[in-house]
C-alpha cells in the first residue's frame, strides 16, 4: 500500500510547537516508508488567512528541513470543487439552510454555551432550522442557497444509504477506520444514535466560506490521494464525521493516526495565539531544528 500523507496548516497566525510535531511526524513516517509527504494551506477563512502568514509558514517548514513532493493545494483555489460536492448533497436532500447564529443556537440550547463545546463541531445544533426554509417542499427541488449556511441533516444521512456503503441495517457502523496513536490504539465503532446525539446537524457550508473545514477536509485527502492523515488527538471527535462524509461522497477512506498534543507548562493545548510557543521566536533566539525536535520529543 502506497503511504500518501500531509500537513495542512491554516494561514491565520505562526506555527507553533504543536505544528512543528504534526509535520515532523508526519514527514518523517512518509519518509520511513518511502512515500510522499505533501502540503495543503488551508486557507478557506479568507478574512483571517494572510500571505504573510503563508510565507512564514513555508519558511519555517523549510528551516525544519521538511520537503513536500508537489506543489502546495490552496483550498482557496477550490471552491469549484466543495460546490459540486454540495450540489451532489443537496440533490439527495441531506442539506438545509440554516439561519440560526451561535446566539441563537445558545438560547435555543437554554443556556449561556461560554466557552462549551459539547460536540465536535461546537454546541450540537437543536435542529431549529430544519424544515423551515424550503417552503413546505423537500429541499432539494429549490435551488441550493449560497446567501445560508447549508447543515447535513444527521439523520438522513446516516439512514438513506445503501447498506453496501453503510450498514444501515446494523446496531454498529465499522469498523470504519484503524486509529492509532495516544491511547486511542484499535478499531473505531460508532452507531447511528451517537450521530445524531453527540455530534447533530453539522454545517458543510458557511455563506462566507462557501464550504467548511469538514466538507474541504475530506475532498481535499481524496484529491491528494492521502492513504495515512496523521494530526492531532484534537480531531479525534471529527474522524467520524470525516468518514461519514467520506461514505456520503463515495471518497475513500485513509487510515487515521492521531498523535498526542504538545502542551504548555501548565499542560495548556498550544495555540496560534500563544506567541511564546512560536517557531518564529525560537528561530530568532538561536535555536537549530535539531532544538526543536528534542523540545516535542523526537
Amino acid at each position: 500500500m502506497a503511504f500518501v500523507t500531509r500537513f495542512a496548516p491554516s494561514p491565520t497566525g505562526p506555527l507553533h510547537l504543536g505544528h512543528a510535531y504534526s509535520a515532523i511526524l508526519a514527514h518523517d513516517m512518509a519518509r520511513a516508508e518511502g512515500g510522499q509527504f505533501l502540503l495543503r494551506i488551508e486557507d478557506i477563512d479568507r478574512q483571517r488567512s494572510k500571505s504573510s502568514w503563508e510565507a512564514q509558514l513555508i519558511e519555517d517548514l523549510t528551516w525544519l528541513g521538511l520537503t513536500w513532493d508537489a506543489k502546495p493545494m490552496r483550498q482557496s483555489e477550490r471552491l469549484p470543487n466543495y460546490a459540486r460536492a454540495l450540489d451532489q448533497l443537496w440533490a439527495r436532500d441531506l442539506l438545509y439552510p440554516c439561519t440560526c447564529s451561535r446566539r441563537d443556537i445558545e438560547l435555543a440550547l437554554g443556556a449561556p454555551q461560554e466557552g462549551v463545546l459539547p460536540g465536535p463541531d461546537g454546541p450540537i445544533y437543536p435542529g431549529t432550522c430544519r424544515g423551515q426554509h424550503c417552503k413546505g417542499l423537500p429541499c432539494s427541488m429549490l435551488p441550493r442557497p449560497a446567501e445560508m449556511h447549508l447543515r447535513l441533516d444527521m439523520g438522513r444521512a446516516t439512514a438513506c444509504c445503501e447498506p453496501a456503503i453503510l450498514r444501515a441495517d446494523a446496531t454498529d457502523w465499522g469498523p470504519w477506520f484503524s486509529e492509532t496513536g495516544s491511547g486511542h490504539a484499535g478499531t473505531i465503532f460508532t452507531n447511528r444514535d451517537a450521530f445524531e446525539e453527540k455530534i447533530g446537524d453539522i454545517v458543510l457550508s458557511r455563506r462566507d466560506f462557501g464550504t467548511s473545514y469538514h466538507l474541504a477536509v475530506v475532498i481535499d485527502d481524496a484529491a491528494q490521494g492521502i492513504t495515512h492523515v496523521i494530526r492531532g488527538e484534537d480531531l479525534l471527535e471529527a474522524t467520524p464525521i470525516h468518514v461519514l462524509l467520506q461514505r456520503l461522497l463515495g471518497l475513500p477512506t485513509p487510515i487515521y493516526h492521531h498523535h498526542r498534543l504538545i502542551r504548555d507548562d501548565l499542560g495548556k493545548r498550544l495555540a496560534k495565539r500563544d506567541d511564546a510557543q512560536a517557531l518564529a521566536k525560537y528561530r530568532a533566539e538561536g535555536a537549530t531544528p535539531a532544538d526543536i525536535r528534542r523540545m516535542v520529543g523526537l
